[in-house]
C-alpha cells in the first residue's frame, strides 16, 4: 500500500501545480484533490495564492463560505493553510457524474474583496463491481437447442471513468459461454449462451462462475456463482394395447351403458406417468354429445339418446395424457357402429312444387316432385305411396324414391281455385308407420272468362240543360277471372250522334264505368240516342264485351209558347176580319201555338187576357179556336181588340201573348180597304207597302179563282156527292149544310196540326175561304200529292180536305162552299 500513497501524493502534487498555475492565468482559485482523503490533509495555502500575508487573514476577517452544501473544506486563519475538514466520498457526493467540484467563496474585508474557489474531487478507485446477488439459479430444459441465450444479472461499479466496470469473464467450462450486450451509456449486460445441448440424465446440474472487472490500477473485480438446474423433460407417451378398437351399439341403448375401458401405460416415473383420458381434438361435438369418457378410469359410456338415421356410426378419438412438466399423449381410435332399429316413420318431402298451375293445364301436367325416404333400412325402409280419391291429379312413381304429382283432367279456377292434396305413405315395418303430406295446389287464372254486363241493355235518363261533366250513368261489367285479368277498362265504342262523334256527347270513367256528359244536352234538338259501351280486361290476349246504353233527355220547361197563327205582322199584333153579319157561334179566327218542349211542358191553354168587348167572343182552350158569342150590333165598334194568353203547363208556367186587332166590315171590298187603313194607321204610309198589298190581294183573288175551278171540274166529273174518288186523282169532299148549327158543329170538328196555316179572307158575296197545307213525308218533290178518300180526320201520312159551308146572308138564298184543300210541296 505505501507504493498506492506514494503514487497518489505525487499525483495531487502535480495537480496542485497546475491548479496554481491555471489561478495565475484565470483569476481564479482552483484546487484539485483525491477522494477519501483524511481529515486534515493539505489542499493548498490561500495566502499564498491570494498574496496576502497570513496574518492579515485574522485582521481582515477572512472566512470561507461553502454555502448550503456541507462544508467538507476549512482554512487555518493562523498560517493560510485549506485543508480538509470532513472525508469526502465522490460517489456519495456526485453520484456516478464524470465531474465533481466543491464550490466556495472566500470573503476578507478592508477592502471587502470576494475570491472564488473551486475544489475538483478526482476519482479514486476505491469500489470493485459487485453483484447484486452473489448466487443465482437458472433452469433450463434438457431440450433447449444450442445457441439459446439467457440474460444474467449484471454487476454495478460506482466508481467513472476507468475505475468503473470494464468487462465479465466466465471461467471455461465446456456447455456454456459468455456474451457481453451495451447498452446506452456505460452499461454492458452479461448473456449466457448455450453452446451443446444438455442431458439431465448425464448431468442435471452446471456450476458456473461469473468475474466482474474494472479498470482501475490495480484493477478490482467482483464474482457471482451461476446455478444452472437442468430440467427433465417428459420423453414418453403414453400406450394404449390397440391403435384401433371396434364397437357395435343398438341404436335404442339406454345412457350409461358401457361402451369400452381402455387401459393405456407410460413407462415415465412420478407424474410423467400419471395418465389422465380424454376425447382428443378431433373429436367432433357430436360425439361429444352422445359420449362420455372416465378421465382417471378410462371408461366410455353412453351419454345421449343415439339415433341410426342420423349417425349410423361414430369415431371416437381418444386421448392419454401423462402428467409431466410437458405432458406427452398417446392416441387410439374407438369405431361405433350403430344398430338399426324400426323407429322412423317415412319422410315425405316437397322437393320441387309448380304452384300455382294455369287452369288450362293439360292432363298429365307436372304439378310438384316429392321425395320419399325412410331412414331405417331393410324392410322398415321400404315405403309405398297413395293418394286419397282425388280426380284431379294422381300419382306417379316412375322415379326411384321420388313420385310425381300430376294433373288427371281439366282444370278449370272458376269452380275450384284451391286443392288441398294428401298424400299417404306408409313403411314395410311391423306394424307399419305412416306419414302424412298436404299439398296446397293453386290453380292460377287464365283469361279464358270475358266481361259479362250486368245487363244487356241500359237505359239512363239524363236532364236537359245539364251541367258538363256531370254524372248520369254508371255501368257495371263482372270478370270471374283474378288480377290483370279481371282488371276491366271501359270505354265507348265509336259511333256518330247526329253526325258528331259520340266522345263530344259523352265521356266514360275507364275504371269504374261512370258515364260522365260532355255537353249541355237539349230536348228540343235531341231527346234519346244510343251508345256502345265496351267492357275490356287486361289479360292476354284481352277479352272484351258490349252493352248498350240509351240515353233518355228528359225535357225541361224551358221554352215558352210560340204563336204561329194568326201571323203577327206588327211585333205581337196580328189583324183580321169579321163581316157584321157573323151570327153567333161564328168561328173568327184560330189561335195555334207551338212548344218545343214535350209532354206537359208542351200541354197549352188558350185565354181572352183582355178584349174590347169582354162579352162578344170566347176562346177553346184546348183549340185556341175563337167564336162570335152573338151577333154584332150597331153599338159594337168597328175595331175589336182582344189580347190572347198562350200558356204551357209546365213548371215554372211560361206564356206567350198576342194582340188580335179585328175589323167588322160590310163586305168583301170593305173588309180590303179597312185592311188598307189599318196598314196605314199602322204606319205603312210608304208607296211600297201598298204595292204589297195590292199585290198580294191580286194573288189571293187569283188563287181562289184557280181553286174554284177546280172545285166545279171535280164537282162535274163525280157520278154523285159523297162519291168515294175524284177525278184527277184529286181527294175533295163537298158538303152542303143549310143550317147554322151544322156550320157550327163542322167549324168546331176542325182538328188543325201544329203546322197548319189559316187564311181568312172576304169576297163580294160575303163568303169566306179558307185555304190550309200541310207536309207530309210521303208526297214526292215538286209534285202536289191529293189525298184520293174524303173524310174529316187524316193518317200520319194522309192529307186532309174539308169543306165548310158559310151561312146564308139575308135576302140571298147562296149556297156557298169553302173549300179547304191542303197540298204538300216538298
Amino acid at each position: 500500500m505505501g507504493c498506492y500513497q506514494i503514487y497518489w501524493w505525487l499525483t495531487w502534487q502535480l495537480v496542485y501545480c497546475l491548479s496554481l498555475f491555471w489561478a495565475m492565468v484565470s483569476g481564479q482559485i482552483r484546487f484539485s484533490i483525491p477522494e477519501e482523503l483524511q481529515p486534515g490533509a493539505f489542499v493548498g495555502n490561500i495566502a499564498d495564492d491570494l498574496g496576502i500575508r497570513a496574518k492579515q487573514l485574522t485582521a481582515r476577517n477572512f472566512r470561507v463560505v461553502s454555502g448550503p452544501r456541507k462544508q467538507y473544506l476549512e482554512v487555518n486563519l493562523n498560517n493560510g493553510n485549506l485543508f480538509v475538514k470532513e472525508k469526502i466520498d465522490r460517489e456519495k457526493l456526485c453520484g456516478s457524474g464524470l465531474t465533481c467540484t466543491l464550490s466556495l467563496e472566500a470573503v476578507i474585508e478592508n477592502p471587502l474583496t470576494v475570491y472564488h474557489l473551486e475544489v475538483e474531487i478526482l476519482d479514486v478507485n476505491d469500489n470493485a463491481p459487485s453483484f447484486p446477488n452473489s448466487q443465482f439459479r437458472l433452469k433450463i430444459s434438457e431440450l433447449a437447442a444450442p445457441g439459446a441465450r439467457f440474460a444474467l444479472e449484471y454487476a454495478r461499479d460506482p466508481d467513472v471513468g476507468t475505475n468503473s466496470l470494464q468487462t465479465y469473464q466466465l471461467v471455461a467450462n465446456e456447455y456454456f459461454v459468455l456474451n457481453v450486450d451495451s447498452r446506452g451509456g456505460d452499461v454492458k449486460l452479461p448473456v449466457l449462451v448455450l453452446e451443446r445441448a444438455l442431458d439431465r440424465e448425464i448431468q442435471s446440474t452446471h456450476r458456473l462462475e461469473l468475474i466482474a472487472k474494472d479498470g482501475g490500477v490495480p484493477p478490482k473485480s467482483g464474482t457471482a456463482e451461476i446455478i444452472i438446474v437442468v430440467q427433465d423433460e417428459n420423453d414418453n407417451a403414453p400406450i394404449f394395447p390397440n391403435s384401433v378398437y371396434k364397437i357395435s351399439l343398438l341404436e335404442n341403448s339406454p345412457k350409461e351403458k358401457l361402451v369400452i375401458k381402455l387401459n393405456a401405460t407410460d413407462i415415465d416415473d412420478g407424474s410423467n406417468g400419471e395418465i389422465l383420458y380424454s376425447f382428443s381434438s378431433h373429436t367432433s361435438v357430436r360425439v361429444r354429445e352422445l359420449f362420455s369418457v372416465d378421465s382417471k378410469t378410462g371408461e366410455i359410456r353412453v351419454k345421449g339418446t343415439l339415433d341410426y338415421e342420423k349417425d349410423n356410426a361414430f369415431e371416437i378419438n381418444m386421448q392419454a395424457l401423462d402428467q409431466g412438466t410437458n405432458p406427452n399423449p398417446g392416441y387410439c381410435h374407438i369405431l361405433v357402429n350403430i344398430m338399426d332399429v324400426n323407429d322412423n316413420a317415412p319422410e315425405v318431402t316437397l322437393t320441387s312444387l309448380f304452384s300455382p298451375i294455369r287452369e288450362d293445364s293439360k292432363p298429365g301436367t307436372v304439378v310438384a316432385l316429392i321425395s320419399v325416404s325412410d331412414k331405417d333400412s331393410g324392410e322398415n325402409g321400404r315405403v309405398n305411396c297413395e293418394i286419397a280419391n282425388n280426380l284431379s291429379f294422381r300419382l306417379d312413381s316412375s322415379l326411384k324414391n321420388y313420385y310425381r304429382l300430376l294433373s288427371h283432367q281439366l282444370l278449370d279456377r272458376e269452380n275450384v281455385s284451391t286443392y288441398d292434396i294428401s298424400i299417404r305413405c306408409s313403411d314395410s315395418g311391423s306394424p307399419p308407420l305412416t306419414s302424412r303430406k298436404t299439398i296446397r295446389v293453386e290453380i292460377s287464372d287464365t283469361n279464358d272468362n270475358a266481361p259479362r254486363f250486368t245487363q244487356t241493355l241500359y237505359t239512363a235518363q239524363v236532364m236537359e240543360n245539364n251541367a258538363i261533366g256531370t254524372s248520369i250513368f254508371a255501368v257495371t261489367a263482372l270478370d270471374p277471372d283474378l288480377n290483370q285479368n279481371a282488371r276491366l277498362i271501359y270505354s265507348i265504342l265509336d259511333s256518330q250522334v247526329q253526325n258528331e262523334p259520340v266522345y263530344t256527347y259523352l265521356s266514360i270513367n275507364s275504371k269504374n264505368g261512370v258515364i260522365y256528359s260532355q255537353r249541355t244536352f237539349d230536348y228540343e234538338q235531341l231527346r234519346n240516342f244510343q251508345v256502345q259501351i265496351q267492357a275490356r280486361d287486361s289479360g292476354e290476349p284481352p277479352l272484351t264485351s258490349n252493352t248498350s246504353v240509351d240515353i233518355i233527355i228528359l225535357d225541361q220547361n224551358d221554352h215558352a209558347p210560340v204563336i204561329i197563327h194568326p201571323s203577327m205582322e206588327y211585333g205581337s199584333t196580328a189583324l183580321e176580319t169579321v163581316s157584321k153579319f157573323a151570327e153567333p157561334g161564328y168561328l173568327i179566327t184560330k189561335v195555334t201555338a207551338t212548344d218545343a218542349d214535350s209532354g206537359q211542358n208542351a200541354r197549352l191553354s188558350y185565354q181572352i187576357l183582355q178584349s174590347t168587348d169582354p162579352g162578344l167572343f170566347t176562346i177553346s182552350p184546348d183549340t185556341g179556336e175563337i167564336w162570335a158569342v152573338r151577333g154584332f150590333t150597331g153599338r159594337d165598334a168597328r175595331k175589336q181588340t182582344i189580347v190572347v194568353t198562350v200558356s204551357d203547363n209546365g213548371t215554372p208556367m211560361l206564356t206567350a201573348t198576342m194582340t188580335l186587332i179585328l175589323s167588322v166590315v160590310e163586305g168583301d171590298a170593305e173588309m180590303l180597304s179597312d185592311m188598307g187603313n189599318l196598314s196605314e194607321d199602322s204606319g205603312l204610309s210608304n208607296h211600297t207597302s201598298f204595292y204589297i198589298v195590292i199585290f198580294l190581294g191580286s194573288i189571293s183573288a187569283i188563287f181562289l179563282v184557280v181553286l174554284i175551278a177546280l172545285a166545279i171540274a171535280v164537282h162535274k166529273t163525280r157520278n154523285g156527292f159523297g162519291g168515294p174518288h175524284c177525278a184527277l186523282d184529286l181527294c175533295c169532299c163537298f158538303r152542303a149544310r143549310n143550317s147554322l148549327n151544322g156550320i157550327q158543329k163542322a167549324s168546331r170538328n176542325i182538328q188543325i196540326p201544329p203546322n197548319y196555316i189559316e187564311v181568312f179572307g172576304g169576297d163580294p158575296l160575303s163568303q169566306s175561304f179558307r185555304y190550309g197545307t200541310c207536309t207530309t213525308s210521303d208526297l214526292t218533290k215538286g209534285k202536289f200529292l191529293y189525298s184520293n178518300q174524303c173524310s174529316s180526320s187524316t193518317g200520319k201520312n194522309n192529307i186532309s180536305n174539308e169543306t165548310i159551308w158559310d151561312q146564308e146572308k139575308p135576302q140571298a138564298s147562296l149556297s156557298n162552299c169553302r173549300n179547304i184543300s191542303e197540298v204538300s210541296q216538298l
